[in-house]
């Protein structure tokens, strides 16, 4: 079985519902395992979905819509999980930087065959002497650091990830910890009828924007004998589709990501 995968860049933040509300906190979407955000794969699914206008090309690579019919008949395109690759942080010293770590490197690497190429815990590519590292709330030591050659190897070379010029690569735990430090937190207040204050308020969380992640995809079993056509389909339904909006509040600017092939590298 071939597995693709798709490119996302974070246009503006991006909420996708968690399973809990804990307090006054409204989270998002985060795997088991790891607690890390992540995008659910039927979000992804769905707002392709509802992109294609032809209702035999929609059933050919979607299946069913399980609205107008109790029978549910698989689609030819499976869709998998958003994922997160690098997350931006501010930083006191260099504006921004963008983190990630050798179990997320890993897990994308598995599709491109860089598996034995992933960088150590505190490779850098932007070392300047000895000064260091500011993040939101860490001090990385310049002789903690390590120079990075090959980064450009783990960063989508296109003009939509070009932004992406400073990177460091932290340790499983301590990546997954200034993940959850910076991300995206807004204040909501309810309103009554009259516009006065009913109730208290509450803390929405998303991802933020300039965040880089992927999705993966592919033909399933049941485009047996036809999986080429299937793939060209999907292939030039994602090539109309160069922003996408996922998640809520699309009339609040929210949700919007640029998206491209892998193959366009």
């Amino acid at each position: 079985m071939t597995i693709n995968y798709t490119y996302l860049y974070l246009l503006s933040p991006l909420h996708t519902g968690g399973t809990t509300q804990e307090g006054n906190l409204l989270g998002i979407a985060r795997e088991s395992h790891t607690n890390f955000p992540y995008i659910p794969s039927s979000s992804i699914r769905g707002r392709l979905r509802a992109s294609v206008e032809d209702k035999d090309q929609k059933f050919k690579l979607f299946g069913t819509d399980l609205e107008n019919t109790s029978q549910l008949e698989q689609g030819n395109i499976w869709i998998g999980d958003g994922a997160l690759l690098w997350l931006p942080v501010p930083s006191l010293s260099h504006g921004v930087v963008w983190v990630s770590c050798p179990m997320l490197l890993k897990r994308w690497a598995r599709f491109t065959g860089k598996l034995d190429r992933i960088p150590v815990e505190y490779s850098c590519n932007f070392l300047n002497g000895n000064s260091a590292v500011y993040l939101k709330d860490a001090i990385l030591k310049a002789d903690e650091l390590k120079q990075w050659q090959n980064w450009q190897d783990f960063i989508p070379q296109t003009s939509q990830s070009n932004t992406i010029e400073r990177a460091i690569v932290l340790p499983d735990k301590h990546c997954a910890t200034l993940i959850q430090m910076s991300l995206w937190r807004q204040v909501k207040i309810k309103l009554d009828e009259n516009k006065t204050v009913d109730g208290g308020f509450r803390y929405e969380e998303a991802i933020p924007p300039d965040t880089l992640m992927y999705f993966t995809w592919g033909t399933t079993s049941a485009a047996n004998g036809t999986a080429s056509q299937i793939h060209q389909e999907f292939t030039q339904l994602l090539a109309k589709q160069e922003i996408l909006q996922i998640g809520g509040q699309e009339s609040l600017g929210r949700g919007f990501v640029q998206q491209w092939l892998a193959s366009a590298n």
